[in-house]
């Protein structure tokens, strides 16, 4: 595989497994894995206890900059889907057919991007109604791949959502 940049959001309180995993997997694929933060941050500490180094600024980059984006759950989505910046960077890789892959809160983010209606999804079973109140159909399913959208339910189901990710990337 030729080096994909894939972005990872990060807020504090991101989800500790939900970065790191997809994060070392990425680097063992060959691909550039980069955490994106915001302004003024320089590190964000997981629910966890554990901090990772923002590499760039979510104001500094565009989507065509990235080959995808994974968004990690936790309490950090509920902080990154305020942002505009953040929303535009995901409606955007969406919008030009990239990977867009979250797992458990994340697909918060994707919600409040505007891409989720029309959109088979799964994510944590505690915002599925948020889900289909926003027009996507949820299941119950370790990973789900719908288009260039990957969503995952939890921890457990890291090696099924990376495994979507890996392939979709390849």
């Amino acid at each position: 595989m030729h080096e994909k940049r894939i972005g990872i959001l990060a807020e504090d309180e991101f989800e500790d497994l939900e970065l790191y995993y997809p994060y070392f997997r990425l680097i063992e694929a060959g691909c550039k894995a980069e955490i994106i933060g915001s302004r003024g941050k320089d590190y964000y500490k997981g629910k966890k206890g554990l901090s990772i180094k923002k590499d760039v600024d979510i104001e500094d980059i565009e989507p065509q900059d990235y080959d995808g984006v994974i968004i990690p759950g936790g309490w950090a989505p509920d902080r990154l889907r305020r942002s505009d910046k953040v929303c535009s960077f995901v409606s955007g890789m969406y919008r030009q057919g990239k990977l867009v892959a979250s797992i458990c809160h994340g697909p918060w983010v994707l919600i409040s991007s505007n891409i989720v209606k029309g959109h088979t999804m799964t994510a944590t079973q505690a915002i599925k109604d948020d889900l289909l109140n926003a027009g996507a159909h949820w299941v119950d399913r370790a990973a789900v791949r719908d288009g260039n959208i990957i969503t995952s339910r939890n921890p457990h189901d890291l090696p099924a959502f990376m495994k979507e990710i890996l392939s979709f990337i390849d």
